[in-house]
């Protein structure tokens, strides 16, 4: 069966992330996987183990702790966010596998316009060259995913700036629109929610 997707527009981010974890909390195991397709206003999530160091100055934009992996991120406008609820042991996929599937679908979006992206062993997104280009975290909960898989698009990345992205000091940021892809924003999270449910169909790989 495959996942309902849901195109949310552009939501608060405590909001979706209370939603994510009660959905979570709520479901069964005949609860069909949900992908929600998501813009954020300007906010920074500090992961479960973050440290706060990692955020250089303030620049006025809201701070969220939140329950996944890594460390500080940046989302805001032009960023296309889309949070994978899955049942993992539905799924028959491991975490690793599911980490791998999601990056092999950022990097698969980008090839079809021409551009190599890459993964780094021990820091997951996706990346080109130097530069980052989507991030990623997950929590799993009772064998379930939630968060998920930010690319940027066609944003403010100045923000980025204020902050040692995921953890690492002066880490280079990307988007598409600066690699000459011309997708709008809506374009490319569509293109990549293909690719992700492409990446979880059952008969894949």
């Amino acid at each position: 069966m495959a996942p309902v997707v849901k195109r949310l527009g552009r939501v608060d981010y405590e909001p979706t992330f209370q939603a994510m974890q009660a959905f979570t909390a709520a479901r069964t195991a005949e609860t069909a996987d949900e992908v929600w397709i998501v813009e954020h206003p300007p906010v920074y999530t500090l992961g479960q183990a973050g440290k706060p160091e990692h955020i250089l100055r303030d620049i006025g934009i809201p701070l969220v702790r939140i329950d996944r992996g890594g460390q500080v991120t940046y989302h805001g406008p032009g960023q296309v966010v889309i949070y994978l609820l899955l049942d993992l042991a539905r799924l028959k996929i491991k975490v690793r596998e599911l980490v791998s599937a999601i990056e092999q679908a950022v990097i698969d979006l980008l090839a079809e316009h021409g551009i190599t992206a890459e993964r780094r062993a021990g820091a997951p997104g996706v990346y080109v060259g130097e530069a980052k280009v989507a991030a990623l975290g997950l929590r799993i909960r009772n064998g379930c995913s939630y968060h998920g898989v930010a690319l940027n698009v066609d944003m403010d990345l100045s923000p980025f700036a204020a902050i040692n992205p995921c953890g690492y000091a002066g880490l280079k940021v990307t988007q598409t629109r600066n690699l000459g892809i011309p997708l709008t924003v809506t374009e490319a999270s569509e293109r990549l929610t293909h690719h992700l449910l492409r990446q979880l169909e059952p008969t894949h790989g």
